[in-house]
């Protein structure tokens, strides 16, 4: 079973973590560049996965309900919203979702900046917890 990594190790993984144990986070978004970069499959429906804390302790299994890849433009209200941040709508969600994928921490990981744009491929996951840990 793969590791559901949110965002880096620290104060915001904590706090999706704690989003996804609540039940208020419910999607995730990712570059489709982190997947390449990282030699990762993509996830499919019905695939659980274990998720950890930032101290990598596994909290949770999810399994996920839905995967779309699409451009970043066609993320809607709806997606932002379940993503469980506290974002009020699509608008709020991007300028944070940005700021963390032109995040010196991010551009070290996939070893080079990503232009972010209404055309850069992102996959939009939706899941549920199946079992909690914690």
């Amino acid at each position: 079973m793969r590791i559901a990594e949110f965002a880096f190790p620290g104060p915001l993984r904590d706090a999706l973590v704690a989003a996804v144990l609540s039940g208020r986070k419910t999607t995730t978004t990712a570059l489709l560049e982190e997947y390449r970069v990282e030699g990762e499959a993509l996830p499919r429906r019905g695939e659980r996965q274990r998720v950890v804390d930032s101290d990598g302790a596994v909290v949770a299994v999810i399994e996920t309900t839905d995967v779309r890849v699409l451009p970043l433009s066609e993320v809607d209200d709806r997606h932002a919203v379940d993503e469980g941040e506290g974002h009020a709508d699509v608008a709020e969600w991007r300028a944070a979702h940005e700021q963390f994928w032109n995040s010196d921490e991010l551009r070290a990981a996939l070893g080079r900046p990503v232009t972010i744009d209404d055309a850069t491929p992102v996959v939009a996951e939706r899941f549920h917890v199946v079992e909690r840990f914690v």
